[in-house]
């Protein structure tokens, strides 16, 4: 029998060795990464050799080589698209993931997961003041979250209406009507195309992108009694804003729709004694999708796909081989997600929220909101730079001057690299988005980054 000890015990160091170096310089370092993709192949060899090479070998490689092909997103002055960084327990917990290499399908194969993904989501729904008892499944992230729990809605509308969508298909089935709002983010509209639901119907937005409730409520009297969902959101991608969950959920309800609502990094909100008012009434929907490697700053990847009713998700996901061991009087995890097998991502969920207890989530809430409030109060200070958002969570939006300003100040705080804050384009303007998600963001990091869009700016 292999020594495992001496098998694993020097790639490990090494991997242990490097990862520190690269944490300990994150705070220093440039953001965008130094080398372009052919060169770290180039640094990586294209010829895969003949013969073995030892394992410790092989990390030193890696990391040498890819090091300079690699974005410092996991940097406090990192604030592009909407990215997280790794708390401690929760990066530490991902390598034990790894070691103890747990296929999260089945119950019977990792006994241990299991315990632990019931843990961290009765946590989880406690924490967002989700209806206790929901299904919660741990998937890719927020794209595949949104699939999840709009497959479960397409399976239920149509169920109501006689179509058993498993047995028959979408073929010949009765069209189901999809409503969103104007500021929805793509990805939702991608979850509706993989499920055969095509483009869905538009309705009005307000100045925020929060979704109209009086455009919803006409959109939802056009045709009763067809099959409906209704998608939502918590959190634009540019404002923050939320939509009026209390009245649109109503609305939607009245009608016989399904709501989802599209919570990526907004859904945390309800974590915080602060920031709760936001979600006010988001309780009320039918499902929710969300991302753990966002807000939490989990690991990637993590997302989070809650459906109210467990049976809905089941009757969506579910399959059965005869091989498979299951528990009859249990919902086995791959029946909450897209795939049969996964890794074991609750792990280092019930890490992170073990280590930072409930106080801690709303204090890195907190945090989150109070960088983003002073970026914004930092850059309304430069002379020719304008918020163009009302700062309500965790994302700001600037504008310096006319679009092609913008766009300039965009590429020049690229080049300078200090801080990594990309171009958009909101209402027809362009505009500079800023997106605070990382735990570690503290205030020499927003005094560094508005240093740099004063440089930018100059």
């Amino acid at each position: 029998m292999n020594n495992a000890h001496e098998q694993y015990d020097h790639p490990l160091h090494v991997s242990l060795d490097r990862a520190m170096q690269w944490l300990d310089r994150l705070g220093e370092r440039r953001i965008p990464a130094a080398a372009s993709a052919d060169e770290v192949r180039a640094a990586l060899g294209d010829v895969l050799p003949d013969a073995p090479t030892d394992p410790a070998e092989v990390i030193e490689l890696l990391a040498t080589a890819a090091e300079p092909g690699l974005v410092a997103s996991s940097s406090g002055r990192f604030f592009g698209f909407v990215i997280g960084g790794v708390l401690p327990a929760a990066l530490a917990a991902d390598w034990l993931t790894s070691a103890w290499d747990q296929n999260a399908g089945l119950r019977v194969l990792s006994p241990a997961h299991v315990a632990l993904e019931d843990v961290a989501s009765s946590w989880l729904l406690e924490l967002l003041g989700l209806p206790a008892g929901s299904a919660v499944g741990y998937v890719t992230g927020a794209t595949a979250a949104n699939f999840t729990g709009l497959a479960a809605a397409r399976d239920a509308v149509l169920s109501r209406v006689g179509w058993d969508v498993g047995a028959n298909g979408l073929a010949g089935s009765p069209r189901v009507r999809v409503l969103v709002g104007a500021e929805r983010h793509d990805t939702v509209d991608l979850a509706l195309r993989y499920l055969g639901l095509g483009r869905p119907e538009t309705v009005a937005a307000d100045e925020q992108g929060r979704i109209r409730p009086d455009a919803l409520a006409a959109a939802l009297d056009g045709d009763r009694g067809r099959p409906t969902i209704v998608c939502l959101q918590a959190g634009n991608v540019h404002s923050g804003a939320f939509d009026p969950f209390t009245e649109a959920i109503a609305l939607a309800h009245e009608a016989g729709a399904w709501v989802h609502i599209d919570g990526a990094f907004g859904l945390w909100a309800a974590a915080s004694p602060t920031y709760r008012g936001l979600t006010a009434g988001m309780a009320d929907a039918d499902s929710w999708g969300s991302d753990a490697h966002k807000t939490l700053n989990v690991p990637y990847d993590c997302g989070l796909a809650i459906v109210r009713d467990p049976a809905a998700v089941r009757a969506a996901m579910s399959f059965h081989g005869d091989y498979l061991i299951t528990d009859a009087d249990h919902v086995e995890p791959y029946e909450k997600v897209p795939e049969a097998s996964r890794r074991a991502r609750a792990i280092p969920v019930w890490a992170a929220l073990r280590s930072l207890g409930r106080s801690g989530v709303a204090s890195l809430v907190d945090r989150l909101c109070r960088n983003a409030t002073a970026l914004a109060e930092g850059a309304r200070q430069l002379p020719g730079v304008q918020v163009v958002n009302d700062v309500v969570f965790t994302q700001v939006c600037l504008r310096a001057g006319s679009d092609e300003r913008t766009r300039e100040v965009g590429q020049t705080l690229m080049d300078d690299g200090m801080v990594w804050i990309t171009g958009s384009t909101w209402q027809g303007r362009a505009i500079l988005r800023i997106s605070v998600s990382n735990w570690s963001t503290d205030e020499d990091d927003v005094a560094a980054t508005l240093d740099a869009l004063a440089r930018a700016t100059a």
